[in-house]
């Protein structure tokens, strides 16, 4: 369980932060650039939740849930160490990945297939989810940019690159399962 009695520690002032092993890295690291950027995704995920109902509430609820299991993940540095640890490291599993790639597969099975790009918009809800489906992109690329140089949990990228197609699906269904989405009309205003 965690407890947090103070907000502010002053440790950071400096400009480093602590990891999950409690080692220190700069704020700008590649590894906190990445967790921050899944944290951010995480924020653009409640504001979604918002605007929706229904089953897509209870979606989004356990993506919120899967975000902080990433942002532990990706904080904490050494897998090989893990067997070590006085307390194992929570760490995204292939079942995550799984659920996720059920419930793309159940939208997927209500929307008729695209014949142009759409662009972010149509109902609030849907515009929230583009925004979700953006950010969870660039947490993606920084996730992949940083097991360039150290050692990243493949499940996690893995969920990250699933769940910005979720995002996308998800973002049909709430534009009237796709009979609302907004076409891009390629060189509409030349």
């Amino acid at each position: 369980m965690v407890v947090l009695n103070k907000i502010y520690t002053k440790t950071g002032d400096g400009g480093e932060t602590a990891l999950g092993n409690g080692s220190r890295v700069a704020k700008h690291s590649k590894r906190v650039t990445a967790y921050g950027t899944v944290d951010e995704t995480n924020a653009t995920v409640g504001l979604a939740r918002l605007h929706a109902s229904g089953d897509m509430v209870s979606q989004l609820a356990m993506i919120q849930n899967d975000l902080f299991d990433l942002g532990a993940d990706l904080c904490r540095p050494d897998m090989e160490k893990d067997a070590d640890a006085e307390y194992p490291p929570l760490r995204m599993t292939d079942t995550q990945v799984t659920r996720l790639e059920h419930e793309i597969d159940a939208m997927n099975d209500i929307l008729s297939p695209l014949r142009s790009f759409i662009l972010p918009g149509g109902s609030a809800l849907a515009a929230h989810l583009h925004l979700c489906r953006t950010v969870s992109r660039r947490a993606e690329r920084l996730s992949v940019e940083l097991a360039t140089v150290e050692t990243v949990n493949v499940a996690a990228v893995k969920y990250l690159n699933r769940l910005s197609d979720w995002f996308f699906n998800a973002s049909r269904i709430a534009n009237n399962d796709g009979k609302d989405d907004v076409l891009w009309v390629p060189g509409a205003n030349r």
